[in-house]
């Protein structure tokens, strides 16, 4: 029987904390030692740090486990010795040092023994995805108009979804009883004389399909967004609407929801901590990866690729704003997400220690869910960010530069594995003739169309970039030559099957397109590649188009 992930979580976070309450014991014992050392002596820097290192992780980690209150008993000795540090050894005197030796025994008494506290664990549960990639999405339209509901519903399924189109909300209603949509994209009165979104609200079965919410609407008001957002609308669109717009939100909606885990650095010295936030994190599905050696941190952002780093801001050979410096020397990184995860309380020493180059700061202990929270909301604002230098701003693809970018990458750790890649050029045919006849908005119809179908039929492995105009590149990485022509022979066709309109004259589209595999070409670097693919692309546009060459393989010279 295969074991609940749930309940496999929580089991190990309550072995975490059983292991932490045992351990206590002699860490109580070690402080109690230190505390003694100060009445005999003089303390010494390296006494202070010991001591303060680990009331420190006492404070940040105690809450985490359970045990609130020695967390808060920690910090208020924690605070007393940074005092001593910041002043001097030298000006603490014997009347001082016994005082505090008396109450750092005391906490230790209190705390030697303590009672296991009942699990309150709240990490979130990994959420539910909708699925891998699929051919059609399934979108309802709210549309009262009939006739405007009928062409937007054409214009939607020309980019390949598939739209169930009502006209009475109460008509979704009753449908969402037995199924629901991937998206919904409701027509919504938003004045505040007849605001219907009142109705949408006494959609219990609508409301818990729990999916992205799209408001199409002529009103721009403020008041009218407002209550677009009060409804948890997802997207805002205008009318007379830009469809071209229109579905790359819908595209990015969706996507989104099939997005990969966030990938997660944790840099923590505090191991079983360090674990607890890491299977907090994969719980929720999120990537996460524990570092415990800060010298190997640029080692590891270089193989993990992270999206988002966890950092303890106190360490006991390096600060948090050391390790963030270091990382910001790297161009690479330069806009890599640092937030700090530390028991310092002092504002000052936050605000000097993310001027080294963190975006923010959560002070320990923190919640299961605040800490998934925050990840999620750095990572996606990360993505964005990415996605605006990256990204293609039509059809959602990546740029010209990008493409080429994730190909050489490909193809290196292709060679590196053994494993084939290949490179696939594509054009649309004639698409002079469709600006020409039909404008430039429509030729922007179909563009985003196939870029959506690239998308929808491509694997999650694979990427594919808008290479320049109609033009794009797709690279498959563990695919032979004749497993990219299957597959590109299925997009020609299902491209041709697409259906464009403007001025009620529909009108249809084909592609050509070349390919070329590492296996045939191993002297070929990506951008040789790339030119062969491009070759055998004109070779099928002079041959006849709507087809696929393949670039011949080398020939060794000897």
């Amino acid at each position: 029987m295969t074991e609940d992930p749930s309940q496999k979580l929580a089991a190990q976070l309550e072995a975490l904390r059983r292991d932490y309450a045992a351990r206590l014991p002699g860490e109580m014992a070690t402080l109690q030692a230190l505390g003694e050392r100060l009445c005999g002596m003089q303390p010494d820097a390296a006494d202070l740090d010991e001591l303060h290192h680990r009331l420190h992780k006492l404070a940040g980690s105690g809450g985490t486990f359970g045990f609130a209150a020695l967390s808060a008993a920690a910090r208020a000795l924690e605070l007393q010795i940074k005092y001593w540090r910041e002043v001097g050894p030298a000006t603490i005197d014997a009347a001082t040092r016994q005082a505090f030796s008396s109450a750092l025994a005391a906490f230790c008494r209190n705390h030697l023994d303590l009672p296991l506290p009942a699990s309150q664990s709240s990490a979130p549960a990994r959420p539910s995805a909708v699925g891998t990639a699929q051919t059609s999405w399934n979108v309802w339209l709210i549309e009262d108009d009939e006739l405007c509901g009928r062409d937007l519903s054409q214009q939607i399924e020309s980019f390949n979804f598939s739209v169930r189109h009502f006209t009475r909300l109460a008509d979704a209603e009753q449908a969402a009883q037995e199924a629901c949509p991937d998206l919904l994209i409701a027509d919504i009165v938003l004045d505040a004389k007849n605001d219907s979104t009142l109705a949408l609200k006494t959609c219990p079965n609508l409301s818990s399909c729990g999916c992205p919410l799209i408001f199409i609407t002529s009103h721009d008001d403020f008041a009218s967004r407002v209550r677009a957002v009060r409804m948890g609308a997802s997207a805002y669109s205008l009318k007379p609407l830009d469809i071209p717009r229109l579905i790359r939100r819908m595209t990015q909606l969706l996507e989104a929801r099939q997005a990969p885990p966030e990938r997660v650095l944790i840099v923590e010295d505090d191991l079983p901590l360090a674990e607890h936030y890491r299977l907090v994190l994969q719980a929720a599905g999120v990537e996460a990866h524990c570092l415990g050696k800060p010298e190997e941190l640029i080692e590891s952002i270089a193989s993990l690729r992270p999206e988002l780093i966890l950092m303890d801001m106190h360490m006991p050979r390096y600060s948090g704003a050391e390790l963030a410096g270091v990382v910001r020397q790297h161009d690479n990184w330069a806009s890599l997400p640092i937030v700090y995860l530390s028991a310092e309380t002092d504002l000052n020493q936050q605000v000097s220690a993310m001027r080294h180059g963190a975006d923010d700061f959560l002070t320990k202990p923190i919640s299961d869910a605040q800490l998934v929270a925050t990840v999620r909301s750095r990572v996606e604002r990360a993505r964005v960010l990415e996605g605006l230098i990256s990204l293609d701003s039509l059809t959602g693809l990546l740029k010209h530069s990008a493409i080429k970018e994730a190909a050489a990458r490909m193809l290196a750790r292709a060679r590196r594995s053994g494993s084939p890649v290949t490179v696939v050029m594509l054009d649309i045919d004639h698409f002079k003739r469709v600006n020409d006849s039909y404008g430039h908005a429509t030729g922007d119809v179909v563009i985003s169309s196939l870029a959506t179908l690239l998308r929808q039929r491509l694997r999650t492995s694979d990427v594919v970039g808008r290479y320049g105009g109609e033009e794009f590149l797709v690279v498959l990485p563990e695919c032979t030559a004749e497993h990219a022509r299957k597959l590109m022979d299925d997009i020609l066709e299902s491209f041709s099957r697409l259906h464009f309109s403007h001025a009620q004259a529909p009108f249809t589209c084909t592609l050509t397109a070349g390919l070329a595999s590492s296996a045939d070409h191993p002297a070929l670097d990506s951008e040789g590649l790339i030119e062969a693919a491009d070759r055998a692309l004109y070779e099928g546009k002079h041959g006849g188009r709507n087809q696929v060459r393949v670039a011949a393989a080398s020939v060794a010279c000897h």
